[in-house]
């Protein structure tokens, strides 16, 4: 029977196969050390898995009378180029009338030119993977700069030092991480037992 809305280990599973979730020794750009890395864009390249992941998120989202009552009245917003395919996904599976996506230029976050006041409905805001929680900050700052108002937020994967709401909004996801980095060599257990780095882009 396939699940409404799949567990954490399942959607664990699904990026496990897709090769979105590795393990090993990575270092960050920020040159920090992890025992593990997120690729999420080798999860959204299947169009069947996209779709599971998408509709299972928008599942969430319908279950919440503030949204379900202002559907198709609604923008479906994402951060970054990494969360198009989910702000696409999810606002197909609900029905949604707008989709837009932020992108920086000069060091800000933006939409793209002649996106004005007052025409954006209301939003959810949509990403991949929620790292630190900056990128939805700052499209917040921007949505509401044109007047709209955030009326959910969602993503397939938060780590647990990202936080849980935005704007009073909870962050609804489909999988909790608990991440872990280490600072430097000395504190890195892949650095003592010998296991050999890769260095990795965001």
């Amino acid at each position: 029977m396939v699940e409404l809305i799949p567990s954490q280990d399942a959607v664990m599973q699904i990026l496990k196969r897709t090769g979105a979730y590795r393990e090993g020794h990575f270092i960050y750009p920020n040159g920090k050390h992890s025992p593990h890395y997120f690729q999420m864009p080798l999860a959204f390249r299947y169009y069947d898995t996209a779709r599971v992941l998408a509709v299972a998120l928008s599942r969430k989202f319908r279950l919440e009378k503030d949204i379900s009552s202002q559907l198709p009245k609604v923008s479906v917003i994402s951060p970054s180029s990494g969360g198009i395919p989910v702000a696409f996904g999810v606002r197909d599976a609900l029905n949604a009338e707008q989709i837009y996506w932020a992108e920086q230029e000069h060091g800000e976050r933006q939409f793209r030119q002649y996106v004005n006041q007052g025409e954006v409905n209301p939003c959810i805001m949509v990403d991949d993977i929620i790292r630190s929680g900056m990128a939805i900050e700052e499209t917040v700052k921007l949505v509401k700069s044109l007047g709209a108002r955030i009326i959910g937020c969602g993503t397939i994967v938060r780590f647990d030092v990202a936080p849980d709401e935005i704007e009073g909004v909870p962050i609804k996801s489909l999988m909790d991480f608990d991440v872990k980095f280490y600072d430097s060599d000395q504190q890195c257990a892949e650095c003592r037992a010998g296991i050999s780095a890769e260095h990795v882009r965001f």
